[in-house]
């Protein structure tokens, strides 16, 4: 039985040579919906919006690939140049403060001269920031190529997403933007991988270094195919071009507020765990590198699961009771996990859940930003709040690392995730319920100048 995408190609295209054509169409839309087990969100993209998620979704992977290698190089380096845990928790902060500027800066920007024009030039500053961070010599050159790669690491997020949101449909919004998400997944597999690979076959001085070049090619081949993409139709439409500073007209600043508490919570719940809890399972806990490994693969496998949960959750109960229960999850996971000192097997064996809440709630905060603003303001909104509560929540794995002599790693990680979940919750309650709601309109009725792509 044909799909409504196929009957429409049918349609369109008529008969004869075009038939023919429409047929080869047919089947290559077939092909494409089993790969991805016809879900209906991505049945709902027309083919802009399709190759729109692809090119975002690689984005994104490259993107937590390249700033997750500090992680896992993390406890190589704490030995090879003897830092301090203030000081290596100062280098896993710099690139979230300067996240901040970068998504905030790229989000005006791409309000103003287009989406795919900004995305180009993020993956640029990724690869080369990167580079920079395996070239580094010393403690300040790495740190000064983390405050680089910060740029581009907030401008690919901030900007890739609504990009993707203006190619969704309202109903199925939720889940096209978090299946989205799982990128960053993907490229934490990818990190974690990497790293195992190259500190297991090589000297510790050179393997740490190797890791940040592994991303350069798959980065040029995804540039030159942005290279060939256009901006939304959405986009295209709306004619109305605001300043960033719009986001605080009386109109919407409350919406601004709310959207940069939820954010802070948020990261900062998940960069406490992300940063150091490989180096707690090593130092406090005494497990030996390969049984690290698995517990962050079996973090990983949870964090699939929980972009799927979220995203349909999102778009089936809510953004707001999404928020809330993700929160409530990761806030007893984690407590569990750091305050009771669990034998091995139940600890693996609770992992999952792990990722599964810190990494499932952004399935929800991704359409909650994009749908608090216009089209003219979006960009700008969503990079503003989105970053900005990453810059507040870089200080975390500063604040973890500088607390570690008192508290030790598990009640330091316990305390400050206690915390930033608790500001999620706050923000959940404050925010106003946006599932479903038209692009065409922001939470207060503002004009967006655009709808959502239909397909």
């Amino acid at each position: 039985m044909k799909t409504s995408t196929q009957r429409k190609v049918t349609t369109a295209l008529g008969g004869g040579l075009a038939a023919r054509r429409a047929h080869q169409i047919e089947c290559h839309v077939e092909e494409t919906e089993a790969v991805m087990g016809s879900p209906e969100w991505y049945q709902s993209l027309d083919a802009q919006g399709r190759t729109a998620f692809w090119s975002s979704y690689a984005g994104l992977s490259l993107d937590a690939m390249s700033v997750q290698l500090y992680a896992f190089i993390l406890p190589t380096l704490l030995g090879l140049w003897g830092l301090s845990t203030a000081g290596a928790g100062l280098i896993a902060s710099s690139a979230l403060l300067t996240g901040a500027v970068g998504g905030w800066l790229a989000g005006s920007l791409s309000d103003r001269f287009g989406r795919i024009r900004v995305l180009r030039l993020s993956i640029i500053c990724v690869v080369v920031a990167t580079m920079l961070c395996g070239l580094a010599r010393n403690y300040n050159e790495l740190l000064l190529a983390r405050l680089l790669q910060g740029i581009g690491f907030g401008a690919e997020w901030a900007v890739g997403v609504v990009f993707m949101s203006e190619f969704s449909q309202n109903a199925t919004r939720g889940r096209t933007l978090g299946m989205l998400q799982s990128a960053w997944a993907v490229g934490w597999g990818l990190a974690a991988a990497t790293t195992a690979v190259a500190v297991a076959s090589m000297p510790a001085d050179i393997g740490w270094r190797v890791v940040f070049f592994v991303g350069v090619a798959p980065a040029v081949i995804l540039l030159r195919h942005r290279l060939a993409m256009s901006d939304s139709p959405a986009f295209a439409r709306a004619r109305e071009r605001r300043n960033w500073h719009g986001i605080f007209a009386t109109d919407v600043r409350l919406n601004t507020f709310k959207g940069c508490l939820l954010a802070t919570g948020m990261h900062g719940g998940y960069w406490a765990i992300a940063t150091w809890w490989p180096t707690m399972l090593l130092r406090e806990w005494g497990l030996p590198p390969s049984e690290v490994w698995l517990h962050t693969a079996m973090m990983i496998l949870g964090s699939f699961a929980g972009y799927a949960l979220g995203a349909w959750a999102s778009d089936r109960v809510g953004r707001r009771a999404t928020l809330a229960g993700f929160a409530l999850g990761g806030l007893a996971t984690v407590l569990i996990l750091t305050q009771f000192r669990l034998p091995t097997g139940p600890l693996l064996a609770l992992t999952p859940l792990l990722g599964l809440f810190a990494l499932g709630i952004y399935s929800a905060v991704g359409p909650v930003l994009t749908e608090l603003y216009p089209t003219s303001l979006r960009g700008s909104g969503l990079g503003f709040c989105y970053n900005v509560g990453r810059g507040f929540a870089g200080a975390t794995p500063l604040a973890v690392g500088s607390t570690v002599a008192s508290l030790g790693f598990s009640r330091a990680i316990g305390l400050y995730v206690a915390i930033s979940y608790g500001i999620v919750l706050i923000a959940a309650l404050a925010l106003r319920e946006t599932r479903g709601i038209s692009l065409t309109t922001s939470v207060n009725g503002l004009s967006g100048e655009a709808t959502a792509s239909q397909g």
